[in-house]
């Protein structure tokens, strides 16, 4: 989707301002600041759609309850603030069951979302290429399902307003309504047939280029992180890019990739990848596999961390935990820690070196620390590489040319017809061209 089409849409959000309640829990009084600050990530998640949130409301309980969430009294607080404050919508940070959602709106007799409708929200509202806009939508079509009476109750009770009437007309809804829910599970049915059949065309595409990548055997790194943690910036820094950046969650659903040119003359390619959030629902985790499965095909992950974050700890361990569900967790990770200029945490950046102990500070705005970042690639490459010296007649150049594309050429000479290279190459190439290969 283009910029101007997105700012469009957007601006259609903005027609119709939505202002929320925002609802975390917490069990201990010791978890309350984290129970804060997990509100105030829900309050950008929220701002991100265009929601504007009237307060935060972190809720310390004993017990959830089955049917509702939170306790009763909490309930009647969080509803008489709801009245107070004139809100249109409850936003809980944690995921409510269809059934706790249901029983809730009924209480406050006002929308209620989840942190995962809320999501999926936001990535609907971003996403830019074919492929994401129909992950999200079958992601967003399998989280209706299970709630298609709330779905229907909703509609039956706007068409009974719009009736007019009272009477024998709220009857024949709920007839139709029980009808409606088997005839909207055939829709759904089939909705997500057509989706899953087209995402499979699309991402067939995406894996025949992905394929042409891996033939020519170019280095790939996967900017991986949290959302909003600077990966596009550090893309469009290297490489001129010009992906889309804004400040709000969840700019980037799309793959991005570049070639770059390292200060050893090795070409390598960079991709940027979606971010990863705290509670990512497994909803989405599923529908953008496909596109997160691009970090498990790379060769090395940049793990960009917003080190001025005051949660970044707790992000970075969101992202390795995300590589686990992905099985990318044993890949060659550097540690990136970003947005070293606006950090004032000295211990923080300390601890991160500790635990993430291949790291490197840079500001990807600022373009500092990159001189940094580009020699630890090229020491992480050369771990990758072999070196051999390889005899190629000039009438073969073409593989001259793939190799000072692809490997850093260490000596370079000729000999009658033959260019003698002696070269550092990624050992699928040097194993490709072993019949070159002449011993030293």
């Amino acid at each position: 989707m283009p910029q101007t089409n997105r700012k469009e849409n957007d601006e259609k959000l903005l027609e119709i301002p939505k202002r929320a309640l925002l609802v975390s829990v917490y069990k201990a009084s010791s978890d309350k600041f984290i129970c804060e600050e997990h509100l105030d990530e829900l309050a950008f998640l929220a701002k991100t759609h265009f929601i504007e949130t009237a307060e935060r409301v972190p809720c310390l309980i004993k017990k959830y309850e089955s049917s509702t969430f939170v306790t009763q009294g909490k309930l009647e607080e969080l509803l008489k603030k709801s009245q107070e404050l004139n809100v249109d919508l409850i936003i809980f940070d944690d995921e409510i069951s269809p059934a706790q959602q249901r029983n809730l709106e009924k209480a406050f007799g006002k929308q209620v979302m989840d942190r995962t409708e809320l999501i999926l929200e936001v990535f609907a509202q971003r996403a830019q290429t074919k492929e994401a806009r129909l992950q999200i939508e079958l992601a967003k079509v399998k989280y209706q399902a299970p709630r298609l009476k709330r779905m229907w109750t909703h509609l039956s009770r706007q068409a009974g307003s719009a009736g007019g009437g009272t009477g024998g007309g709220g009857g024949y809804l709920k007839g139709e309504g029980e009808t409606q829910i088997e005839i909207d599970r055939r829709i759904l049915k089939r909705q997500i047939d057509q989706l899953q059949k087209e995402i499979k065309e699309v991402k067939g595409h995406r894996e025949v280029q992905r394929s042409a990548r891996q033939k020519s055997v170019t280095p790939v790194f996967s900017i991986i992180g949290y959302t909003n943690a600077g990966k596009s910036t550090l893309l469009n820094a290297l490489t001129d890019a010009k992906v889309f950046v804004e400040d709000k969650l969840f700019a980037t659903l799309d793959t991005t990739t570049r070639k770059y040119t390292l200060t050893n003359n090795q070409e390598v390619l960079m991709t940027d990848t979606v971010g990863f959030i705290r509670k990512l629902p497994h909803l989405v985790v599923a529908a953008f596999k496909s596109t997160l499965e691009e970090a498990i095909q790379a060769d090395i992950l940049l793990h960009m961390i917003d080190v001025s974050h005051p949660m970044a700890e707790e992000q970075a361990q969101t992202t390795m935990e995300v590589l686990k569900e992905l099985g990318a967790e044993n890949k060659p990770i550097i540690t990136v820690l970003n947005k070293i200029d606006k950090c004032t945490d000295a211990a923080r950046i300390q601890r991160l070196r500790f635990t993430y102990p291949k790291t490197v500070q840079i500001s990807a705005t600022k373009k500092q620390g990159f001189s940094d970042l580009e020699e630890v690639m090229i020491q992480e490459l050369n771990k990758q590489q072999r070196q051999v010296v390889l005899r190629i007649p000039q009438s073969h150049y073409a593989i001259v040319s793939e190799i000072m594309r692809s490997g850093n050429i260490v000596k370079q000479e000729y000999d009658d017809n033959d260019v003698i290279l002696k070269v550092d190459l990624p050992i699928a190439l040097a194993n490709k061209y072993s019949q070159y290969a002449i011993k030293t």
